[in-house]
């Protein structure tokens, strides 16, 4: 199947591409509008790609210039990503993201009852944040309105289905789907397919 794009798609991308290459040196073209909160916070690798309406954060908690957002080498966001990155969120090479797809290692107030209870009472935006890094390996392709939430640990060469939310990690060469997120499949590599998982 070609992928062929009309001319004022074509002009867009000539004017997102002239907007990289001063802007985002090295990444391959990242279309607006895209709001970067926190930009001294980001890292990329070569070949970047972005959808239109990228939302990506990061936020200055004190800690000095360390990044919070890595992104490695020919990734592909989708239309209107978001990205939250309070701690560190870390996403290897060659990722793909189809739209929608919502990514935070941050929440406000925590409810895991491991630490202070956040009560109720107290507006959740005037609760205390807390932070859990979240980690994506190489070879990732992440569907359509996925959800990922702090603490979580993605293996590489997993594919996440559309829809779903992931609260937990996840081992390398899985199929995960549903909400919360579970194993549907694992990759045999002696047989070279993906074969049920039956947990």
């Amino acid at each position: 199947m070609k992928n062929g794009y009309g001319l004022g798609e074509i002009f867009k991308n000539a004017i997102a591409l002239f907007y990289t290459k001063i802007f985002y040196k090295g990444a391959r073209l990242i279309r607006r509008p895209i709001y970067v909160r926190g930009k001294k916070f980001l890292q990329y690798g070569e070949g970047l790609t972005t959808g239109y309406g990228c939302r990506l954060e990061m936020f200055d908690t004190g800690v000095g210039e360390v990044k919070k957002l890595v992104i490695g080498k020919n990734c592909k966001l989708g239309d209107n990503v978001h990205i939250a990155a309070g701690e560190n969120v870390t996403i290897g090479d060659n990722c793909l993201m189809a739209s929608k797809v919502y990514i935070s290692d941050v929440n406000h107030g925590d409810y895991s009852g491991i630490v202070e209870y956040s009560s109720p009472d107290i507006s959740p935006d005037n609760r205390q944040l807390y932070t859990r890094t979240v980690s994506i390996g190489n070879n990732v392709w992440i569907g359509e309105n996925v959800c990922i939430l702090p603490g979580v640990t993605i293996g590489d060469g997993c594919i996440i289905g559309a829809n779903s939310v992931v609260n937990r990690g996840v081992l390398n060469n899985c199929m995960i789907a549903g909400s919360p997120a579970r194993v549907i499949k694992k990759y045999d590599d002696k047989a070279r397919q993906w074969r049920k998982f039956n947990e």
